[in-house]
């Protein structure tokens, strides 16, 4: 498996990962939206046999500044399960670091984000309209957050999805 950045020749394979791993359109229709806004500022495949099997997107947060999104990650149904989305989720924290971002917030599963260091608790302070119990949070740089609290307010695509 290779894990590389997503090119305009993926962009087909990409919706198809998205829409079979989430059973419907809205997710893939979400990171077409953070492309053409120009929020999404990285994008990740994994590649295996010479096709796309995952992507992950991470993407520009209104607020807090210096911090991204971490969202959608999908992996083909049929290769899930395998280690795919933990490796993109993986680089994709490797390369945000690298590129100077402060820290990354998401909302998902406590129990699959955690192995790679994201927490409620450091979310807590935020304010967002999410479930306060997924929506989580990893420092990149030590104390970015620290001192800091306030609206966790998304790129404006993810308000499409109600």
């Amino acid at each position: 498996m290779n894990i590389r950045d997503e090119t305009r020749d993926d962009l087909v394979a990409v919706r198809q990962v998205l829409e079979a791993a989430f059973g419907q359109p809205a997710e893939a229709d979400l990171v077409e939206a953070l492309r053409q806004s120009g929020d999404a500022v990285i994008s990740l495949v994994a590649e295996a046999d010479g096709q796309v099997v995952g992507q992950v997107l991470f993407s520009t947060l209104q607020a807090p500044g210096r911090c991204i999104a971490l969202a959608p990650v999908s992996v083909l149904p049929g290769r899930q399960n395998q280690g795919i989305g933990s490796a993109l989720v993986r680089h994709g924290l490797t390369r945000a670091r690298s590129d100077g971002w402060q820290a990354v917030f998401l909302l998902g599963d406590p129990q699959f984000y955690g192995r790679f260091g994201f927490g409620a608790a450091i979310a807590d302070k935020f304010e967002t309209p999410y479930p306060k119990a997924y929506v989580q949070a990893l420092e990149l740089t030590p104390g970015a957050l620290q001192r800091r609290s306030g609206a966790l307010v998304y790129a404006p695509a993810f308000l499409a999805l109600g």
